[in-house]
């Protein structure tokens, strides 16, 4: 339904009392957040811009159209007995069907953009409906969650104005609103189930939760997200160069190198300094777990500390943490002695790494770049041989067991059905509709599994 078939409607919204009344409603979707930033509806719609505002805006009034008043009216009714002869039968009967509708979270499945989606009404706990929708199913992608509301319209099933993209965060927010305004105590399932007249009566709690996990994850990004290595260590690049003292050779300081447990040569100019295979990563307490950890690991699994490269009249240590870089210059030191002078650091954040290559013009050049079918294998081939050892792992998703083991329970099952979900998720918005990544298929995984008729 297209929102100038709502015009109506919404200018009737300046007659009588009723713009006080939606005023009201319009509060409990978005006054909190307002309050707690100490801004007005117009900072805010500056800050999230104009047509998100709208959105929200939307949320309240589709609510606004479901109430009933003290004195017993509702402003759809009262609206159509007035004016239902200028809107013909068609948007009268759209009108009463949103009017009757209620927002729920909805997982969304077999997405054909332009055209129709299925959505899963997590809160009700009904089988998947075929949406018609043009728009949206542009930008969603499989098991992305959305809070809606589905209003039969000429026959068939459509998504209203309203509709806010919930992100895993978000759901876990909502999930512990609803558990909290339901007085229950957190069961095993992800969400409570919520009956359709207490989704009436919550519906303020969709936009608030959305809004509030919206406007704090905007703070986090002006920040800059946590990042650190896979020691838990904060995430810095260091580069150590040692000069090579007078007289030395680069042969007499490979030499040295190769007899240096911790090193694995490349050739003769370039080692790899690696975690001894007893010591497990122990991030540090007190880290955020919503923070990104980066780990570089060989063929074989092996951390990667940092890397050696010789060159010139120069021994150059590249690692990414302070802790590492104090640790290679004193096991340089002590294994090389007289053979290199006194070291030179050189430190940068990853913000001045990533514009420190945009300006040197360290791009990988167009013919060095792989073709995107074989990008698309080779991350292939990557993914499965990561995910089939991570099937045997323990994930702490999953209470610490490995899905090979949570899958002989019911309720592992259904953890495990939401890991794989958010797994697929997360790969496809991270590279983008036209990512390679985007096109490998993660089927094999529910098969292996034996959870297929949980992908739905």
């Amino acid at each position: 339904m297209a929102a100038d078939e709502l015009t109506g409607l919404i200018r009737y919204l300046g007659q009588e009392d009723w713009q006080e009344c939606f005023g009201e409603v319009l509060g409990d979707h978005i006054g909190p957040a307002l309050e707690a930033g100490d801004i007005s509806f117009e900072d805010l719609a500056e800050m999230i811009g104009p047509d998100v505002a709208m959105t929200l805006w939307g949320c309240a009034f589709e609510d606004f159209l479901g109430q009933d008043w003290d004195d017993g009216r509702n402003f759809v009714d009262v609206y159509l007995k007035r004016r239902s002869w200028k809107e013909g039968p068609r948007n009268s009967a759209y009108m009463r069907a949103l009017k009757a509708s209620v927002m729920s979270l909805y997982e969304v499945s077999d997405i054909r953009p332009g055209q129709s989606l299925m959505a899963r009404d997590l809160l009700r706990g009904s089988d998947p409906v075929l949406v018609h929708e043009g728009t949206a199913t542009r930008t969603l992608e499989q098991w992305d969650r959305i809070a809606a509301r589905l209003v039969p319209s000429d026959g068939k099933t459509i998504l209203a104005g309203g509709l806010l993209a919930y992100s895993r965060g978000a759901c876990e927010d909502l999930a512990a609103n609803l558990y909290r305004a339901l007085r229950k105590r957190r069961g095993k399932a992800e969400f409570p189930k919520v009956d359709t007249q207490t989704l009436r009566e919550l519906a303020p709690m969709f936009t608030l939760t959305w809004l509030f996990r919206t406007l704090e994850d905007m703070a986090r990004q002006m920040e800059g997200p946590a990042l650190f290595n896979g020691d838990g260590e904060d995430l810095v690049f260091h580069e150590v160069c040692f000069p090579l003292a007078k007289g030395v050779t680069q042969k007499t300081v490979a030499d040295v190198l190769d007899g240096i447990m911790a090193l694995r040569p490349e050739n003769r100019s370039f080692w790899n300094w690696l975690k001894e295979p007893m010591s497990d990563p122990v991030r540090k307490a007190g880290r955020d777990e919503n923070g990104r950890f980066l780990r570089t690991e060989m063929d074989d699994g092996t951390i990667v500390l940092g890397t050696l490269d010789l060159k010139g009249r120069q021994l150059r240590l590249q690692v990414n943490s302070k802790e590492r870089a104090e640790r290679g210059r004193a096991m340089l030191q002590v294994g090389l002695g007289d053979l290199v002078r006194a070291p030179l650091t050189q430190i940068m954040t990853p913000t001045q790494a990533m514009e420190d290559r945009v300006t040197h013009g360290r791009e990988v050049s167009p013919e060095l770049q792989i073709p995107s079918e074989e990008e698309a294998r080779i991350i292939g081939q990557m993914l499965e041989r990561h995910y089939r050892q991570v099937l045997d792992e323990p994930v702490p998703a999953l209470g610490d067991m490995t899905p090979r083991q949570a899958v002989l329970t019911a309720s592992g099952r259904k953890k495990v059905a939401i890991w794989l979900k958010d797994i697929e998720n997360t790969t496809v918005r991270a590279q983008g509709s036209g990512g390679a990544m985007a096109a490998y298929d993660f089927g094999w995984m529910w098969h292996e599994l034996g959870i297929i008729r949980l992908r739905k």
